[in-house]
């Protein structure tokens, strides 16, 4: 659980609540219009629909789940997975690898070492993963894009809703009591499109992003580990060069779990 996302929208909601209410729980009646939400959820998620297709709005909702949980693995025990990979393919052979990836949980992992027990060319190994990880950026950044999209289209809806709302209180200006209601769905739209686009859906895009990053830091170190292994480079070697893909704090944690022989199976 990420819990710097739970902390994030849980205060937000909560400090919103709390700046709207002045201490007054009644006040907050004062803050929901249904008007201004048919605005501004209905229209700009009916505008969401017209730009992406139902299976993506699928995807891009499954995707959420990265914003709210991280991999179950980081970078140190990739390396000293990958170390351990080496070590074992200079005593026993490149083909004893292939009893060690079955107990990986990785795919992109065991198919990078399973080429390599295939005695695949080294360049043709690294072109096959490069691609791998080119299409997973891809992927990736498609979901990034939809709650962007939808972070650019809420205060849009929201400036709707409020010009809406001038119209609507500048033709009764004869009748005042149809003032406060224009008026709140002239304000009220422009305040859920702004909570809507900066509280949720562009810190969501932003997540996303972040989270795109490590996991091809993660393929990464994969790729030139695979590759060092398949080299039959020493396992000493494998280590230090892959802890380059680390900062220096991390660079310590590795080098602590090999001393204490940790074993980390991905």
């Amino acid at each position: 659980m990420d819990l710097a996302t739970v902390i994030g929208i849980t205060g937000g909601i909560i400090l919103l609540l709390i700046g709207c209410s002045g201490g007054s729980i009644s006040a907050l009646r004062g803050f929901f219009d249904m008007s201004s939400i048919y605005i501004t959820v209905g229209g700009s998620l009916a505008a969401m629909l017209i730009n992406f297709p139902l299976e993506r709005f699928s995807k891009a909702f499954k995707s959420l789940r990265w914003v709210f949980f991280t991999k179950s693995y980081s970078g140190d025990e990739i390396i000293n997975t990958l170390v351990r990979y080496a070590e074992k393919a200079r005593r026993e052979g490149l083909l004893a690898l292939e009893d060690e990836i079955e107990s990986s949980s990785d795919e992109f992992l065991k198919k990078g070492i399973q080429l390599v027990v295939d005695g695949t060319d080294p360049e043709l190994v690294k072109n096959i993963l490069e691609i791998e990880i080119g299409f997973l950026e891809e992927r990736h950044n498609e979901n990034k894009a939809f709650w962007e999209s939808w972070g650019g289209l809420a205060p849009s809806f929201g400036l709707t809703g409020t010009v809406i709302g001038l119209i609507k209180m500048l033709g009764s200006l004869d009748d005042p009591s149809s003032i406060g209601p224009a008026m709140a769905v002239a304000l009220l739209t422009t305040l859920y499109g702004a909570v809507m686009a900066y509280l949720i859906f562009n810190p969501i895009a932003a997540k996303l992003g972040i989270r795109t990053d490590e996991e091809i830091m993660i393929r990464q170190i994969m790729v030139e580990g695979i590759l060092s292994v398949q080299a039959g480079e020493n396992p000493r070697i494998v280590e230090e060069k892959l802890k380059s893909f680390l900062p220096p704090a991390e660079r310590h944690k590795v080098r602590r779990e090999r001393a204490e022989g940790v074993a980390v199976h991905v």
